[in-house]
């Protein structure tokens, strides 16, 4: 994967604010309290870092982190968060470098694969499933099309400035859903935000 955020890291945040409100924080963290106690925990591409903030709240101690982003400003900013008692190993790589065979208890990907194109994705999500232990949980968290002409509109408008801005290589969402059913991931829960245009969902493997 090509794209890097470091371009827009100073406002990222602020931008997702103004845009959608809360609706991407509320989406991303709907489904923390799962995490159990204790567990290993993988996320993949957390941009700033806040949501070490927000899963903090739910375990401030007792957890196992690995926070992997390609983006070393966002790197950077993450570094500054406070995780509360958790323990947290950060890897500035692309997942594709990243290597922990059955490892982890719950992974975490908040807005990665509409990153991808269609035809790279299969081999990113069977690398990060790899990762993932008998049992545990997935929890993914991006934007979804249902039809409402605005979604369209609006991440086509997204999708470009990221293009220009931060190399995001792909121009329509790839169908995520289609390749968890692939990997034999059954879901869970699900949860709409913002209209329908942001899906949170629990997979188990």
């Amino acid at each position: 994967m090509a794209s890097n955020y470091d371009n827009s890291a100073s406002f990222y945040d602020g931008l997702s604010r103004a845009v959608f409100s809360g609706a991407l924080v509320n989406a991303q963290a709907y489904f923390l309290p799962q995490i159990p106690a204790g567990a290993a925990v993988l996320i993949i591409g957390g941009g700033t870092g806040w949501i070490l903030e927000e899963i903090a709240k739910v375990h401030p101690t007792g957890l196992n982190i690995v926070y992997v982003e390609i983006s070393a400003k966002m790197m950077a900013l993450s570094r500054k968060r406070d995780p509360g008692a958790n323990q947290v190993d950060f890897i500035n790589k692309a997942i594709e470098d990243v290597e922990y065979p059955e490892h982890f208890d719950v992974i975490i990907t908040p807005f990665l694969f509409d990153n991808y194109k269609q035809e790279d994705l299969p081999a990113t999500l069977r690398h990060i499933h790899q990762m993932l232990k008998p049992g545990g949980l997935w929890l993914n968290t991006d934007f979804q099309l249902t039809g409402k002409w605005w979604q369209f509109a609006l991440l086509k408008s997204m999708l470009l400035f990221f293009k220009m801005l931060c190399r995001v290589e792909s121009w329509r969402l790839p169908d995520v859903g289609k390749e968890f059913e692939r990997l034999g991931y059954s879901l869970i829960k699900a949860k709409s935000f913002f209209k329908d245009f942001v899906g949170t969902r629990m997979y188990k493997k």
